[in-house]
């Protein structure tokens, strides 16, 4: 047995260069000091250091052969070429073959591309091929998996659907509109719905400042339940003066609540913004509470164009174009930054918090709970509909059209 003074001694030197080493280089560091300390060496060398004796031995060989000049690894190489353990592929042959043969009918991407990935799991198709006689495991087949160009991958938001031909075009009218109405001073506006937000102590993504370990208590599970009480926040947004308008409501998402957050804007905001005004644009999604397609937003239209004496015109955004929408990123994504991290847990707090968001750039947003009740499936006639005084515009009037007050 090697003096345990003498292991420790070895040890020491050993474990603050262990990690900077690589295994030819240890395998040398370890047979020279064998070497040195003469009879009993190479014991006490794999005692403090935990290598074998096929290990020393192979290390005096190669200081030897060092010696020698017949070094058979170049200085720069760990092993010789051709050496260390055997690919599965190599040791088995056709493992490649049925890997392949077992990811091509649920393989994603394009096959000639350098990425690809597959829905499989690697314990699966590890499963998959020991029943055909391979000697496998999950980490062989993910190590087989990138030889043959495979990657996990998430997906990736990219694709919008066939684009409609007249999509540019509707852009471009859209954006001459906002720019006729604010060289006449009239007012134009953005408007939509952002997402429903669950009202009470549920998790809230992001992060925020707060006392070290003293993070806000929130539920474990946030449950989908019609009886929750939900935040439905319709935005206005004035593309002319930077500022914004948010109606909270309680009940349901329809087009006399988006009509009505229009009201409120107006008469809250956009009456003392623009007291000459005899017409006022708004830009919408094509779906939603003001859906270019829902009767009810017209007629909604035709009550709120008599109530505030203008002609509304109404510029709606092409299918599948929704975030090209201003009020998305120009007020939207602002109000979700500053709350983010923070439990909504009641309507004030949500009003509260939507009406101190700001920006460097001069954003300001006002803020209001609509407690009123707006029914769903509310039945138009034909009689209502004919008393719209709808002009449709000479370009896509399903999209671009006019509503003139009665008086």
């Amino acid at each position: 047995m090697p003096d345990e003074t003498v292991v420790q001694w070895v040890r020491d030197k050993y474990q603050p260069l262990k990690r900077s080493l690589n295994e030819r280089s240890r395998r040398l560091w370890a047979a020279a000091e064998a070497r040195s300390m003469g009879r009993g060496g190479v014991a006490a060398v794999m005692a403090a250091t935990g290598m074998s004796s096929a290990t020393l031995s192979k290390g005096l060989k190669e200081l030897d052969a060092e010696a020698a000049g017949n070094a058979a690894v170049p200085y720069d190489r760990v092993r010789r070429a051709g050496g260390g353990r055997k690919r599965a592929r190599d040791k088995q042959p056709g493992l490649a073959e049925a890997l392949a043969a077992l990811v091509e009918p649920t393989a994603r991407g394009d096959p000639t591309h350098a990425l690809r990935w597959t829905c499989k799991s690697t314990a699966h198709l590890a499963a998959q091929l020991r029943r055909q006689g391979f000697q496998v495991g999950p980490r062989t087949v993910a190590k087989e998996l990138k030889e043959q160009a495979f990657s996990l991958q998430s997906n990736r938001k990219t694709r919008e659907g066939t684009s409609h031909p007249d999509r540019n075009a509707q852009f471009a009218y859209i954006n001459e509109q906002v720019i006729s109405f604010q060289r006449q001073g009239q007012p134009a506006i953005s408007v939509d719905t952002k997402k429903k937000e669950l009202v009470g102590d549920f998790k809230n993504s992001g992060r925020e400042w707060r006392p070290r370990g003293r993070p806000a208590e929130v539920r474990v599970h946030d449950f989908r339940d019609a009886n929750k009480p939900k935040a439905i926040p319709y935005g206005v947004y004035d593309l002319t003066r930077n500022e914004g308008w948010v109606s909270v409501g309680i009940d349901h998402d329809t087009a006399r609540f988006a009509t009505a957050s229009i009201r409120r804007w107006w008469r809250k905001m956009g009456r003392k913004r623009y007291p000459q005004a005899k017409e006022l644009l708004i830009t919408a999604d094509s779906g939603g509470s003001n859906s270019s397609r829902t009767r009810l937003w017209k007629v909604a239209l035709q009550e709120l164009a008599d109530d505030l004496g203008l002609r509304l015109t109404v510029c709606h955004f092409p299918p599948g174009t929704s975030k090209w929408n201003k009020i998305e990123h120009r007020m939207f994504c602002h109000i979700t930054r500053n709350w983010r991290g923070r439990p909504l847990t009641d309507y004030a707090v949500i009003v509260q918090l939507i009406g101190n968001t700001r920006t460097t750039a001069g954003l300001k947003i006002c803020s209001e709970l609509d407690k009123h009740v707006y029914p769903l499936k509310e039945t138009v006639t034909a009689e209502q509909l004919a008393k719209v005084q709808l002009t449709p515009s000479h370009f896509h009037g399903e999209w671009n059209y006019t509503v003139a007050p009665h008086r």
